[in-house]
Order: C-alpha cells, then structure tokens, then sequence
C-alpha cells in the first residue's frame, strides 16, 4: 500500500527528475470583495480528476510529461509579509535546482513572492499579466501589500517598460496614468499579445507569466472574490496561452479561483483546464531545455 497523496492528474513525477514543480499558495487574507480564494489550489487539485490528462488542443498527455506536485503551502493568514517569504524561500529552491515553478493561488498578491524567487536567479526577468483589473495602486486602504498592489510591488523591482498587461478592464484612475508612463498596458483583450510575444521570444527574455483567472467573462467563471463583466471568452484565453508559451517561461501561477462562489462546479472545471493547458504549453516549449516531454 502507498500514503493516499493527491495530485493534480497526471502530475506525479518524482521531483529529482521533474522540470517542472507544481505547487498551491492558500492565501486571501488581502482580498477586497469577496475571500475564498485559499481554497482554489486544492479545488484545483482535487477536481482536476473531472478531466482527462489528454489535451486535443496540444496533442499532448500529462501522463508524457515530467511534473511534480508539490502539494499546497502551510501559510500564515495573519501575515501577508511572513506568507509571501514562504513562498518566496519555497520558489528559490525550485528555480536553484533548475526547474520551472507553476503556482496555484490563492489571492494574485501570492505572485510577489514566487516573482521575488525568479527575479534572483533571473535579473532580466519580464512580466506577462493577464488579468481584469490592473493591480496598480500604491496602497489599498493603507497596505502596501494587497492583492489590488501586487503588479505595482512588482514594478518597484524592476521598473518601466517589463510589465506587459492583457485585458485590464477594471481600476482606479490613478492606475491607468501610472500604467501610460510605466507599464506596457492593452486593456479589452489581447491585442498586442503576438507582437509582444515576438519581440520577447526573439530576444530570449526570461519571461514571468501570471494569470488571473477573472480575465475571464463571468458568465464563464463567476467563482472568483472581484468579478469583472465585460471578459474575454476560455476559447480566447487558450489560445493566448499558447501564444505567450513560445516566449521562454521560468515561472508561472493561475491564481483568484474561490471555488465556493459558484456552486455549480464550473469555474473549478475552468481552472483545472487553465492549469492543464499551461503545464503542457511550457514542457512543449521546452522540450530542447530541461523540461521533457
């Protein structure tokens, strides 16, 4: 008999021969609307066996690929600082042993750790941001550290012109002139996304892919603390997924599911394949590097 583990489907490889490591950041002790975003990584988990490890988008199996679940962090709720050190120290042994770190939120600030992580190792890191709102404020409420600040944290590390912005549909005022001056922004949808996906892949600029899945439409996944109508379809995001892909990924996350906020199971189902579709897009792009397939 073996432990009763739970992993994502298909992802059970061992970590020595993984390229790349999967793990959860149950955080959403910042979030502004509604919380239960804690409970996404092992919603995703669990219900990521309603799918099949075959995607025919890709022509490519989980089951072929070299994946380690590592399960979901133990946070403190208390301490947004004493979470994202967590996840930064847990990110900085995944990148230093030569692996690719995919994270499952949790709240979108749980990116600034696992970013702080890539960012050591690579210096000349940029951002590709896919979301609804823009995440540019200063402070929320007075915290520096909040989900609606975790891009502007970001800018703060490596500043103007390496964070490059998808779907933004929703912010302050203030965040929409910050982003003219500071921040590479499309708001609506992905126009813009090959072009700069060009430009990257071409110059082989290590890329930081964050995902927050309100991006898309409501009427596609409601299960989320702040949604935002007016999205894009999972058809839209699929393929821009495929798209940002075929830059050179060493980090990624798919974060803001609140699994409890729609009962019907969907935006959970929305989720799994979101995480699926990302894990093969990153081993088929690289298959010549460490990642196999």
């Amino acid at each position: 008999m073996k432990p009763n583990i739970e992993t994502f489907i298909g992802c059970e490889s061992d970590y020595k021969s993984a390229g790349l490591v999967l793990f959860g950041a149950p955080f959403d002790s910042t979030t502004s609307y509604r919380p239960g975003a804690r409970f996404g990584p092992s919603a995703i988990r669990h219900e990521s066996f309603g799918l099949e490890t075959w995607s025919p988008y890709q022509n490519l199996d989980l089951t072929d690929a070299s994946i380690f679940d590592a399960g979901d962090l133990e946070l403190c709720f208390g301490s947004s600082q004493a979470a994202l050190q967590d996840i930064e120290d847990f990110t900085r042994q995944i990148v230093r042993d030569g692996k690719i770190p995919v994270m499952t939120g949790g709240e979108h600030l749980v990116t600034l750790g696992a970013f702080k992580a890539v960012l050591e190792q690579y210096p000349d890191v940029q951002v590709i941001h896919f979301d609804a709102h823009a995440d540019l404020r200063d402070d929320y409420l007075g915290a520096k550290l909040s989900h609606a600040c975790v891009l502007r944290r970001i800018h703060d590390l490596i500043g103007d012109g390496k964070i490059h912005q998808f779907c933004i549909r929703s912010g302050e005022r203030s965040e929409f002139e910050f982003a003219s001056q500071h921040t590479c922004m499309h708001k609506f949808d992905f126009s813009g996304l090959r072009q700069t996906v060009s430009r990257l892949a071409e110059q082989q600029v290590p890329v930081y892919f964050t995902i927050d899945l309100d991006c898309l439409d409501p009427s596609i996944f409601c299960g989320t603390g702040t949604p935002e109508a007016g999205g894009v379809s999972f058809n839209d995001l699929l393929a821009a997924i495929l798209e940002t892909a075929k830059t050179k990924i060493v980090g990624a996350d798919v974060n803001e599911l609140a699994p409890m906020l729609d009962a019907s199971g969907a935006s959970t189902a929305a989720a799994c394949k979101v995480v699926r579709e990302l894990l093969l897009a990153i081993c088929r792009s690289r298959q010549d590097s460490k990642v196999n397939l």
